[in-house]
């Protein structure tokens, strides 16, 4: 089993704060999002690794474990208490004229040892030694995606999954973003030897939106006016997350102007009544076809 080097996968070194993980993600995360690279199997593969090196080192526990273990960091513990348990056999029953390879065979490394053990391949200490006949191991965990667009992941609504032949129902809360995973403890795979089930770690992944550009809580979205609209002032519909609203455009706006709409961008995370804004840029739409008649009044306009 190769070793998979998160921090490399991230473009960050042991030392990096929380904050530079963060960053680094949500910046490649954009790049190589699997919306933004359709049929890039390439991208999809750096994807998953990079949700899985995040899925590890954003976690404080979690990087603990990865930066003592490894890329086994999730059975980290398991491994070591199996390995007292097989010196203990060995010690009962040969003394110290017992097994003279290592704890679990001649030749047979760390991520082998994992392989057999958690991997449901081959035999291993697992199946063979008496001694792990009492230890109790947490099941697998299982990994799942779930793709939501910007308008549902703005929504509190259930979800069901079929995990393992079972139906687990969820309730995602407004907010979530792209790339977030959350753990529903106990719904992954069955423990071995009586011990615990795994975890289910679900990843969203919510698309490019076509109308809004979301940046932490707060929406962006462009509205074409008018020229006349622009010059004069008047009204414009704005479509919003949750309907539309009319915006009152002063005389002489600029192009490329924006405006505010507090509390009309994406919904806090876990906090409930609390939004972002909206920040709205017009675009003045210059006329075209024009008469000659209207030739004439732009140049008296020009000339004036």
């Amino acid at each position: 089993m190769a070793y998979i080097d998160y921090y490399k996968i991230l473009g960050v070194d042991k030392s990096a704060t929380q904050d530079d993980i963060k960053k680094a993600y949500r910046k490649l995360a954009r790049k190589l999002h699997p919306d933004l690279n359709p049929g890039d199997k390439e991208a999809e593969k750096k994807f998953k690794e990079l949700n899985e090196a995040n899925e590890v080192l954003s976690n404080p526990e979690n990087r603990t474990k990865y930066d003592k273990y490894g890329e086994n960091w999730k059975h980290g513990e398991e491994y070591e208490k199996a390995q007292q348990q097989q010196r203990q056999y060995q010690q009962q029953n040969y003394g110290d004229g017992g097994f003279s390879g290592a704890d679990f065979g001649e030749g047979e490394d760390f991520s082998d040892f994992f392989q057999s053990m958690f991997g449901g391949a081959g035999g291993g200490f697992g199946r063979s030694s008496r001694g792990s006949s009492s230890g109790k191991f947490k099941g697998q965990d299982v990994h799942a995606e779930l793709n939501l667009s910007l308008k549902d992941a703005a929504q509190t609504h259930p979800q069901t999954f079929d995990i393992n032949g079972k139906k687990v129902r969820i309730t995602i809360p407004a907010g979530v973003y792209d790339g977030q995973q959350i753990k529903l403890k106990g719904h992954g795979n069955p423990g071995f030897n009586g011990g615990p089930n795994g975890d289910l770690y679900i990843t969203f992944n919510i698309p490019v939106d076509p109308n809004f550009e979301r940046i932490g809580d707060d929406l962006k979205t462009k509205v074409s006016i008018d020229l006349y609209t622009a010059v004069l002032g008047g009204d414009v519909k704005v479509t919003t997350l949750d309907g539309s609203v009319n915006l009152k455009v002063k005389p002489e706006t600029q192009n490329g102007t924006t405006v505010r709409l507090k509390g009309k961008g994406f919904p806090v995370y876990k906090k409930e009544g609390q939004a972002g804004d909206l920040f709205v840029t017009y675009e003045v739409k210059l006329p075209t076809h024009l008469t000659d008649k209207q030739k004439e009044l732009f140049e008296q306009l020009k000339n004036s």
